[in-house]
């Protein structure tokens, strides 16, 4: 279908809910815990991570808005990846997306939703078969509403965008007063307590030799998702003005929303007391603030919060082998570009996504949550499949710079240059992070399911 034929039916303030709306969800629940950990309850530090993540977002998010606005694709980043540095660049975005980056993301959604799903009901195991067996029927549940019937999916998606928004605003606003009121704030940003204090209610504490650097790389998870809002361009009014504002609008907001969250849980319980809660740090604070009752009434707002990223990031997975084979690329295209005339969905793809998301979910349990299975291959899957998209953002990042001679100097030059260089940082900062080890085990699957990737493009070149 041509871009012409799609109806300009978004405005600005549409726009940008829907920015908010992706990615708004698991991660600044999840990785708040971590990144106060990291920072040894350093809450300054840890608050600096939030903003270093979310100016690199911004600006990243700024220089594609300016690509999409021009070109007006409308299928994210692959398209993008072949307007700037060509069609085989291209195609290995598309099945890094659709191999690596949504089932990785997906499967650890499912696992995030079952973990609060047993804080919730007081389950003391996150790691155990009760977790991983709630995790596989979300991941199930998800696949179910997606693949079956698009049109609930969609539904849920709207819903909960809004739903995952109260306890945000509520722990940001109510929090912070009462933290002012009583004094825990100013005491949790004045005071870090000792490695000793860390340990006696963390026995399993072990300081990082780079706190900044490993928040930030956390905070990575809590502001993905962004790339997948450049894909409404061609139906959104006057896209060349309100796209850039919808993106660094709803981006920033973002970064404003989850900094107000953060002081909020500060306001809600001492940093030693978020330390040492883990998992059930949001319940701690939501119950010191709302009590019992309103402590649980928000757990569940913030179960389905995460529901609605995995239904989210469902919508893709399954999608993902089918966006290929439409181009006639990747596995057998005549298979997975087949749609099911009663679901209208491409049933096929999403089957394989399926087993792809469920391979991840059985990685991620072997690779962090037990005796590692898997030797010098286990990596955390919740941050360096992001950190290598950024390293896939720098050659589009480079060529409009080599290319976009229309563009102004700030847009060709300046935005493409910063966004190379924050791109740069969160490598720099995912090596110093994890270690290099662990990276290059990382790097060693990718570069696996990429000669795969590389198997079906040859076949695909031999067929014509």
């Amino acid at each position: 279908m041509e871009n012409k034929s799609l109806e300009k039916r978004y405005g600005l303030v549409t726009a940008i809910c829907l920015v908010v709306g992706i990615v708004i969800g698991s991660g600044v629940f999840f990785k708040a815990e971590k990144i106060l950990t990291a920072t040894g309850g350093d809450l300054p530090t840890a608050i600096l991570a939030w903003i270093i993540g979310a100016l690199i977002m911004i600006v990243c998010a700024y220089t594609f808005s300016v690509l999409a606005a021009k070109y007006e694709k409308v299928n994210g980043i692959v398209d993008y990846a072949e307007t700037t540095v060509g069609k085989s660049y291209a195609y290995y975005t598309g099945w890094f997306m659709s191999a690596i980056y949504y089932p990785t993301l997906t499967s650890v959604l499912a696992w995030v939703s079952a973990r609060y799903t047993c804080v919730l009901f007081g389950v003391s195991d996150i790691a155990g078969g009760t977790c991983m067996t709630i995790a596989g029927f979300y991941l199930c549940a998800g696949y179910a509403i997606n693949a079956l019937s698009p049109l609930l999916a969609g539904r849920i998606q709207v819903s909960t965008t809004i739903i995952k928004l109260i306890p945000l605003f509520l722990m940001g606003i109510i929090g912070t007063v009462i933290g002012i009121k009583n004094g825990t704030a100013a005491a949790n940003f004045s005071t870090v307590p000792s490695v000793a204090e860390i340990t006696t209610v963390k026995p399993d504490y072990v300081p990082v030799s780079k706190p900044l650097l490993t928040a930030v790389v956390a905070s990575s998870f809590a502001y993905e998702g962004w790339i997948i809002a450049t894909s409404i361009n061609s139906e959104l009014k006057n896209a060349k003005r309100n796209l850039p504002i919808a993106l660094v609008g709803g981006t920033l907001l973002i970064a404003v929303i989850y900094i107000l969250y953060y002081i909020g849980l500060a306001g809600a319980a001492d940093n030693l007391t978020m330390i040492a809660s883990g998992e059930n740090g949001a319940k701690t604070a939501f119950t010191n603030i709302f009590g019992a009752y309103g402590g649980t009434v928000l757990m569940v707002f913030l179960i389905i919060s995460c529901l609605g990223t995995l239904n989210g990031l469902m919508l893709a997975s399954v999608r993902g082998i089918y966006s290929l084979a439409v181009r006639k690329e990747g596995p057998n295209p005549e298979m997975f570009s087949s749609i099911d005339t009663q679901t209208n969905m491409p049933t096929n793809s999403a089957v394989i996504g399926l087993i792809i998301c469920s391979a991840w979910l059985l990685y991620f349990y072997g690779a962090n949550l037990t005796a590692s299975w898997f030797g010098p291959l286990s990596f955390d899957s919740s941050e360096l499949p992001i950190i290598s998209l950024y390293a896939m953002y720098i050659p589009i990042f480079a060529m409009i710079i080599v290319r976009e001679k229309g563009f102004n100097a700030f847009n060709r030059f300046i935005a493409p240059i910063l966004s190379i260089l924050g791109s740069l940082f969160m490598i720099y900062a995912a090596f110093l992070s994890h270690g290099i080890k662990m990276v290059l085990g990382y790097f060693a699957v990718y570069a696996a399911i990429m000669a795969v990737g590389a198997v079906f493009k040859l076949t695909e070149k031999k067929d014509i």
